[in-house]
């Protein structure tokens, strides 16, 4: 049975940085598209970022673009979301999952094939 364990989450003061992993088991990272998602209280789930199994090209909402940076080492089957500069409304659960869905710029990626994994959420707390 395959699953994706996500984890990194923390209280982290504004501007300060996290690294969010997404560890797979069971099957193999290498063949999918992973996206990150993450949802406040009181606000609906919202895709913010995205790599391709294919080339590895990645996409980010603009909300972090520039902040964050997503990248995959499929030697360890695991996907890792780098957050600098955190923001008091970064605040939320993180999730990733074997499925892309977000709004790049002028760009709407969604990407799912296969079999649907997603983690079970790791909280971030951004405050002073």
């Amino acid at each position: 049975q395959g699953q994706l364990v996500d984890s990194g989450g923390d209280l982290v003061q504004p501007g300060g940085s996290l690294r969010l992993s997404c560890a797979a088991s069971g099957f193999t990272l290498d063949y999918y598209a992973i996206g990150w998602f993450r949802q406040a209280p009181g606000k609906e789930r919202e895709g913010i970022s995205c790599i391709k199994s294919s080339d590895g090209s990645t996409y980010y909402a603009d909300s972090v673009k520039g902040r964050f940076t997503i990248s995959r080492d499929n030697a360890k089957n695991t996907v890792y979301l780098q957050m600098n500069d955190l923001r008091p409304e970064d605040a939320a659960v993180y999730y990733c999952a074997t499925r892309c869905d977000l709004v790049a710029g002028e760009d709407v990626v969604i990407l799912a094939y296969g079999m649907e994994f997603w983690g079970k959420g790791t909280l971030v707390t951004v405050s002073s």
